[in-house]
This record gives C-alpha cells, sequence and structure tokens, in this order.
C-alpha cells in the first residue's frame, strides 16, 4: 500500500519557487456550496467570505510571500459556461489579490496543442498533481507523478497554454 497523498498545503509547503495550475473543464463541483451561494444570488465579494476561500486567500499569500510564484491557467470554452462564469468573478476578488496570476485561454485557440489528458498543479517543475473529476464535475482523486517524462509534458503544457493566454485583466469572456 502506498504512502497517503499529502494534503495540497503540505504540497504548496515543499514548493520552493513555483506551483502552475492547469485547468481545463468547463465545469467543477457541482455541489460546491460557494458555487450554489452564488448560483442562489449572492455575490461573490460574500462567498469569499466562507471559509475556504478565506484559507485558500492565507494559503497563497503567505507562500507567495516566501517567492513561490503562483501561475493558473484556463482553457475555456466561450460563451463561459456558468461554473467557469462563476470562477472568473472569483478570480479578481480572490486568487489575483492572494498573489496567483491568472491567464485564460479560449478552447479554440488551445486546438494544435499537446495538452495531458487531466488538469494538473506543477509543483517546481518536479512533482506535479493530476486532479480527476467525474462527467459531472464531481472530485474523485489525485495522483502524484514524479516520472520526468511527465513532468516535462505538464511544463511544456503549461508554459504553450500561458503563451498564449490572456491576462486576467484583459480578458473579457463573452
Amino acid at each position: 500500500m502506498g504512502a497517503p497523498m499529502p494534503s495540497f498545503s503540505e504540497l504548496i509547503a515543499g514548493a520552493a519557487n513555483s506551483a502552475v495550475h492547469l485547468e481545463m473543464r468547463d465545469g467543477y463541483m457541482p455541489r460546491d456550496p460557494e458555487y450554489t451561494a452564488w448560483r442562489s444570488g449572492q455575490p461573490v465579494t460574500a462567498v469569499i467570505e466562507l471559509p475556504e476561500h478565506n484559507a485558500w486567500y492565507r494559503l497563497v499569500q503567505a507562500h507567495a510571500a516566501r517567492g513561490v510564484r503562483f501561475r493558473r491557467a484556463r482553457i475555456v470554452s466561450e460563451p463561459l459556461a456558468e461554473y467557469i462564469r462563476f470562477e472568473y468573478e472569483m478570480a479578481s476578488v480572490l486568487n489575483v489579490p492572494a498573489g496567483e496570476r491568472l491567464r485564460w485561454l479560449p478552447r479554440r485557440r488551445a486546438s494544435d496543442l499537446c495538452l495531458p489528458g487531466n488538469d494538473f498543479w506543477l509543483l517546481d517543475e518536479r512533482l506535479v498533481r493530476f486532479s480527476y473529476f467525474a462527467g459531472d464535475g464531481e472530485h474523485i482523486g489525485d495522483e502524484l507523478s514524479d516520472d520526468p517524462a511527465v513532468v516535462n509534458l505538464c511544463t511544456s503544457a503549461f508554459e504553450a497554454v500561458w503563451d498564449r493566454a490572456i491576462d486576467h485583466d484583459r480578458y473579457h469572456p463573452n
């Protein structure tokens, strides 16, 4: 039996230089309390007061302050799916102020890129954490890999998306 999966906080604590995240789905966790609160009409400024988002903000802010560079790229269909519109609104009040750089790549501009089959976090270009989701967007698990070929694929995929993507402050979805 393998070692238990370290928590995300533990993985980030082990990062010395960079934490990059590539998201490629149009929907995630439809029963997520923050998302359901937003869908019911609560503004994102109220949603970010929920404990999970405060914890994310503090985590990113603390590690960014010690020099870890956070970058997130999202490949998105346009017009944006409802969940991605929620993420877009959240980014301005949560991700970016916490210390993440964020870019958006319309899916039609990603057709000629070689991409892994799943979303991932890449830490210090040495460790990949893949996230697995069911068809309805519910999170069903994670897997770590330090295989050099996998790390190289994820590094090159992320950088290709990043180079093409639009900075959050300039991206205006349809």
